[in-house]
């Protein structure tokens, strides 16, 4: 029995190219498959006959087909304006079909894929009528009332698999490509396509330099939609963690592998140029189909663990997929870029890494990085702390008493108290109880990127970052690894249990760090955490390999003393790798013991949605490997444009997640204090006030 094909349908209004495109796809395809390719304009009958021709499409062409056999069908004869010959069209391993109508109601339940090809209406209308030449240009309104009545009836674009705006710059059957590989019911059909991909060549560069990295990330990305800056900024600090300080990594999504992906109640969304492909499914089972496979041998002397890749944040929501339950947040459970280029910085050995995919684009990038490496030159020895100009030393712009809190001091404690009570039942060991400051303002004085230039010199640390998703910002100064898992399968947690708030003088600064080291209290809920992740990496990690190599050490930072253990392990050979991340995810530190009765006590007691604070930031690398910081002292800005879409008007939402454990012997009034210490590194910066209403 011959094997159904698949088939894929490439609809859109006239003229937005779909001949083009499933000519030039059919071409690309033929490489590895054997392709038929139908057009429905040799089937309607007559500029009258949209309606009816989807009609004879589906009966006589598109039903058999799906059914792997022969289609005999009728023509139509444009000069004749009559029914032509009887033509036949052999069913194929791929079978293309383009045209207005090809996915239809009545064809969508037979075709693997559907394609919308979109275009401006003036591109649209002179492509068609160059194309026909005269004989459209007095049916063109005629045609286009009909494409305007079926379309309000079946909105194909709604349903549409992949969507490309199609400029007729040539990019389109590209970029095409590169999302139909994310397709599941194409997987099987498209392996030598996904072959190709895991099969890519990195090409490297290394200079001796220590640019400033704000200055670079500014030349080389400060135009990009879409950027990210992984940013080690507390590197070169006296007793900083070289292994933690040691890299910064600074890429975009541009060049010709650029992708984009977010993901939002069981629905990815990735962006490839001018195609973007919907995902119906689990974030981490579509993480799995582009992660943890190596795809990039790692250049020779470089010491990096990052080859490129996805880098971006993972929402806390996320826990729907590992034992939490379905909340919906306002911002994306996970954004990420794909990088095909991008700078890494060794602050250890003073060198710049230039990393970029081979493609047609790939020397002018790396020109265009060598110029910017050396236009970024350092004064401050290490790039760490140096200021881009425009950017503010301190503090930006005072936003004073504009944030407000989701609890009041009162209703915080009683939360804490209903904590208390679960904790008493034996419901938990131990709740990570957090609560959301929000603020509202104009978008001139929350500008992100000052915001950020001055929140890495207020409150450095080993895994701050910055984060582009066009209107969405992320600036983070998180001192704390969610999980990094190596190339080569090595597996690591450092979970922070325990805060106290640094002291004004060296003496007093003394006192509170010793009153952390010696507190019974924060050592258990430290422990605790610790023990849930030994468990979480238990599940892929080979036996007997997960260990405790730190336990309770202090760390400081500049505006807090923290308790911090490190549990390390060993991945199984040919473990999934994003389902060892899922099954640490989201962090314990954030969630609690047990963590899934837990995370459902937090439902209750939170009442609302955490966003991107307590997920994790970080990248996932064409290597295998994985360094996921947890997401907090974490200031999320979503720009809000102003009236008709414009800047006039235009404002800006800021949110900043907060929260401690509580166990049974915490004090509610001491805990609420606890909020405010770690508050403080991110809205000092600010010149802002913690909300007393």
């Amino acid at each position: 029995m011959t094997p159904a094909p698949v088939i894929i349908a490439i609809d859109g209004r006239s003229g937005a190219g779909k001949t083009t495109l499933a000519i030039e796809l059919a071409a690309q395809l033929r490489n590895h498959h054997k392709v038929a390719l139908f057009h429905l304009e040799d089937i309607y009958p007559g500029w009258n006959g949209l309606t009816a021709g989807i009609e004879r499409y589906v009966s006589t062409v598109l039903t058999p087909l799906s059914r792997a056999e022969p289609a005999t069908w009728t023509s139509w004869d444009w000069d004749r304006h009559y029914d032509g010959d009887t033509r036949v069209t052999l069913p194929a391993e791929i079978v293309i079909i383009e045209g207005v109508g090809a996915a239809a109601a009545d064809a969508r339940p037979m075709l693997s894929a559907v394609i919308w090809a979109d275009a401006p209406d003036d591109i649209r209308r002179k492509r068609a009528l160059d194309r026909d030449g005269g004989t459209y240009e007095p049916f063109w309104d005629q045609w286009a009332a009909q494409e305007n009545a079926w379309l309000a009836a079946d909105d194909v674009r709604r349903q549409a698999d992949i969507r490309v705006r199609n400029n007729a710059d040539g990019s389109a059957t590209a970029d095409v490509m590169q999302a139909l590989v994310y397709l599941p019911a194409l997987g099987p059909a498209l392996v030598p396509e996904l072959a190709a991909r895991r099969g890519l060549r990195l090409r490297a560069e290394r200079l001796v330099a220590r640019p400033d990295a704000a200055v670079l990330f500014e030349n080389l990305f400060g135009g990009s939609a879409n950027a990210v800056w992984l940013d080690s900024s507390n590197a070169g600090i006296a007793n900083a963690d070289t292994e933690r300080n040691r890299f910064s990594i600074l890429a975009d999504n541009g060049g010709t592998y650029g992708q984009a992906v977010t993901h939002r109640s069981g629905e990815s969304v990735i962006t490839a140029g001018s195609a973007t492909a919907r995902v119906p499914g689990p974030f981490f089972r579509w993480l799995d189909t582009v992660w943890g496979r190596r795809a990039v041998r790692t250049p020779e002397g470089y010491p990096g663990d990052f080859t490129l890749g996805w880098l971006g944040c993972l929402g806390y929501e996320l826990k729907r997929e590992t034992g939490g339950t379905d909340v919906a947040a306002p911002t994306p459970d996970a954004a990420l870029i794909f990088a095909g280029r991008a700078v890494v910085l060794d602050h250890v050995e003073g060198t710049a890494w230039l990393l970029a995919l081979e493609a047609p684009d790939a020397d002018g990038w790396l020109a265009d990085a060598r110029a910017a490496v050396a236009g970024s030159a350092s004064t401050t020895g290490s790039g760490a702390q140096s200021t881009h100009p425009g950017g503010s030393n301190v503090v930006v712009r005072s936003v004073g008493s504009a944030f407000s809190s989701r609890d009041t001091e009162r209703s915080y404690l009683a939360k804490i108290e209903a904590a208390q009570y679960e904790i008493h039942e034996g419901n938990s060991y131990e709740v990570c109880l957090t609560t959301t400051l929000t603020a509202r303002l104009p978008a001139a004085a929350a500008a992100p990127w000052p915001t950020y230039l001055a929140l890495r010199r207020k409150n450095p640390a080993p895994f701050a970052s910055y984060l582009r998703f066009g209107g969405l910002t992320v600036a983070s100064t998180s001192p704390e690894r969610f999980l990094r898992i190596t190339s080569d399968g090595g597996m690591r947690a450092e979970p922070i249990k325990g805060t106290r708030r640094r002291g004004a003088d060296p003496e007093r600064d003394r006192q509170l760090r010793e009153d952390l080291a010696a507190s019974l209290k924060d050592r258990a809920e430290n422990i605790m955490i610790v023990d849930l992740l030994r468990n979480d990496l238990s599940h892929f990690a080979e036996p007997g390999s997960v260990t405790v190599s730190r336990l309770c050490e202090i760390e400081s930072y500049a505006t807090v003393h923290q308790m911090v253990s490190t549990i390390d392990g060993q991945l199984l050979p040919g473990a999934p790798r994003a389902e060892a991340v899922a099954a640490c995810f989201p962090a314990g530190s954030m969630t609690g013991a047990p963590k899934i009765s837990t995370m459902a006590i937090l439902d209750r007691l939170e009442e609302g949605p955490r966003g991107l604070y307590s997920g994790a930031i970080g990248y996932f690398s064409l290597n295998g490997a994985t360094d996921l910081a947890v997401a907090i002292r974490t200031l999320i800005t979503t720009a809000q444009p102003g009236g008709n879409g414009g800047e006039q008007g235009a404002t800006a939402e800021l949110t900043l997640g907060i929260g401690g454990a509580i166990t049974a012997d915490s004090v509610p009034g001491e805990e609420y204090d606890e909020i405010r210490v770690k508050a403080h590194g991110v809205l000092s910066a600010l010149g802002a006030d913690f909300p007393t209403a």
